[in-house]
C-alpha cells in the first residue's frame, strides 16, 4: 500500500522472526501521542469500507540532529524532512488498489491542506518513491513540486525504489 512496506519491514525486525509486527503496528498507532499516532490519521470509506488512508502532522520548527542510532533505512528520509521544517508533513497518503481512481486521493489531499493551514503551516511537504508515478502525478497536479531527493537505504528490505523525492507545497 504506501512506502513500499516500509513500515512492515520496520515492525517485522522490531518483534523478530516470531512475533507479530502487524500487532506491533497497531500499538504504535494506538498511542495517544507521537507523530505516528491515530490523533493524526484520517480515514476514507467508500461503500462502507476503509479504503484509504491519510496521516500527518506539523514537522518540527528547527529538526533534531539525526541521532547516531538511527536505523539507516530511515536517515535519508530523516534527512528531507529536515528540508522542510514548520511544514505539515503527510507521512502516509495510501489507497488500496481496488479504490483508486475514485477520487479518494484528491479528496485526502485537499482535506491534509485544510488541516495544515488551520494549523497555521505555510506549505505541505510530502515523501514519495520513485517507483510511484501516479503519485508524483498526482501531487505535480496538485501544485507540488520537487525539493530534493535521496538514495533509498535499502538494507536488507526487497524494494525497487532507488530515490526519496521530497516534494513541498505553499498554501499561505
Amino acid at each position: 500500500m504506501a512506502a513500499d512496506d516500509l513500515p512492515l519491514h520496520f515492525w517485522q525486525k522490531s518483534v523478530g522472526p516470531e512475533g507479530d509486527p502487524w500487532a506491533y503496528g497497531q500499538e504504535r498507532a494506538a498511542r495517544e501521542s507521537g507523530n505516528f499516532s491515530y490523533r493524526n490519521a484520517w480515514l476514507a470509506e467508500c461503500d462502507g469500507e476503509v479504503a484509504a488512508c491519510l496521516l500527518g502532522y506539523q514537522a518540527e520548527a528547527e529538526p533534531a540532529p539525526i541521532a547516531p542510532d538511527t536505523p539507516a533505512i530511515f536517515v535519508p528520509l530523516l534527512e528531507l524532512e529536515a528540508l522542510a521544517p514548520g511544514s505539515w508533513y503527510l507521512n502516509v497518503l495510501a489507497t488500496y488498489d481496488r479504490f483508486r481512481g475514485k477520487g479518494l486521493g484528491n479528496a485526502l489531499l485537499a482535506y491534509a491542506e485544510d488541516v495544515a493551514h488551520r494549523a497555521g503551516c505555510g506549505s505541505i511537504s510530502l515523501i514519495t518513491a520513485d517507483t510511484h508515478p501516479d503519485a508524483l502525478r498526482l501531487y505535480t497536479a496538485k501544485g507540488y513540486h520537487e525539493v530534493a531527493r535521496r538514495a533509498v537505504a535499502k538494507g536488507d528490505w526487497q524494494v525497487e525504489a532507488s530515490e526519496w523525492i521530497l516534494l513541498v507545497k505553499s498554501i499561505g
